[in-house]
């Protein structure tokens, strides 16, 4: 493959993840490790409540990737065969035991399971195998299946201890939350949007041999730079309670490769082991722990948004704090109003420091938003001094 062409392939993750996004108001996180799972050919639980559009989002990387996408809705009264395929009369007679498998799970490129714990243990068993090997035994015979990614949809984490097996099949976990209030106008207007009209039908779509060159760029990536702070991470998280097996530890490296692929690099970098945060978790409570534990470690986007939305929080609160200031009456409250202005200049000169260290957009747009914040405040302060 010449340079160029390389080059290209390790633009298009990102045209996938950016068009992936399109119909939803705030999945980025749920997209982005779908596309992770993709890039390594691992697999995801997508854990949370219904209606936070998984189902939806697993189809449309289906539509761009132009890949049969076989989705159920498992039960404990499931059965093989709604799976698998019903067996083939015609074969029994001669007795042979074949399932006609035709635009069933056997054949799915992409396959959505929801409620994949409740199913019963035949069915597990059956894909525990066709997860581990891509292997589906039909009665004698060994089928290898196309299989490239499972995705798996609970309602909450399994506390069965059989069905842990299953539940460590999975690389990659998501905690799902529904959107926050200030998302809900914006979700009303695409939905509304979806009601009439439909998902758009994606502009981008890339070929199944184009992933798989982009898989192979994945195994090449160099960790060396991050190396020693993987490990320091592993430790520090093994000092919370929080447990990684070897096998995960070890795996963990394929997503932290597909993270910095997906940003355009062969060189992995601090920024990518933001990704343990859907490998390290096992409970619900695991998510925001580790979230919390990584932000304080590394020096990510996600640490900088954390830090600007407390700083936004803060500037607000004085913003109403100086509205209850009467006008200037005694040296005490022109000290005060002079130490607060003060304490603004500072805080948005770190501000101002965070945009010089991060070349992340989604940093910049909320610098810029306290930014104006704090100069909305400094300007009441101003009025307040000059008795206006």
């Amino acid at each position: 493959m010449t340079t160029q062409k390389f080059q290209e392939h390790l633009s298009i993750p990102s045209r996938i993840l950016n068009e992936l996004t399109k119909p939803f108001v705030g999945r980025e996180e749920e997209a982005k490790v779908i596309l992770l799972a993709l890039l390594t050919k691992e697999h995801v639980v997508l854990i949370g409540e219904p209606g936070t559009a998984k189902s939806a989002l697993i189809r449309r990387v289906a539509q761009i990737l132009n890949m049969k996408c076989f989705t159920y809705l498992l039960t404990k009264y499931t059965e093989p065969a709604e799976l698998f395929g019903p067996l083939d009369i015609n074969a029994l007679k001669d007795g042979k035991y074949v399932r006609i498998t035709s635009n069933k799970l056997p054949e799915a490129e992409i396959v959505f399971l929801d409620e994949v714990f409740k199913a019963n243990s035949a069915i597990l068993n059956t894909l525990l195998t066709i997860m581990n090997e891509r292997l589906f035994y039909d009665g004698y015979t060994e089928m290898r299946v196309p299989l490239w990614s499972l995705f798996g949809a609970s309602n909450e984490v399994p506390e069965d201890p059989e069905l842990e097996a299953m539940y460590d099949r999975f690389l990659l976990r998501h905690y799902v939350k529904p959107l926050p209030e200030d998302m809900w106008k914006d979700l009303l207007r695409y939905s509304w949007n979806i009601e009439r009209y439909g998902y758009p039908k994606p502009e981008v779509t890339v070929s199944k041999e184009t992933l798989e060159k982009i898989h192979e760029a994945v195994m090449m990536v160099d960790f060396t730079n991050i190396e020693g702070k993987l490990l320091k991470l592993f430790s520090v998280l093994e000092s919370k309670n929080i447990h990684l097996t070897d096998r995960r530890k070890g795996k963990a490296l394929k997503v932290i490769a597909a993270h910095s692929v997906l940003n355009g690099r062969l060189v992995a970098s601090e920024e990518d082991l933001i990704v343990l945060k859907f490998v390290a978790p096992h409970d619900i409570e695991d998510f925001e722990r580790v979230n919390i534990i990584l932000s304080e470690e590394l020096k990510t986007a996600y640490r900088y948004l954390r830090e600007l939305e407390e700083i936004l929080i803060s500037v607000k609160e004085v913003g109403n704090y100086i509205s209850t200031f009467p006008t200037i009456n005694s040296r005490f409250v022109e000290y005060r109003l002079l130490e607060i202005y003060r304490d603004l200049e500072s805080t948005r000169d770190r501000v101002i420091s965070m945009t010089r260290e991060t070349n992340d957009e989604k940093v910049h747009r909320k610098a810029m938003e306290v930014i104006e914040n704090i100069n909305d405040v400094i300007e009441k302060i101003k009025q307040k001094i000059e008795g206006r």
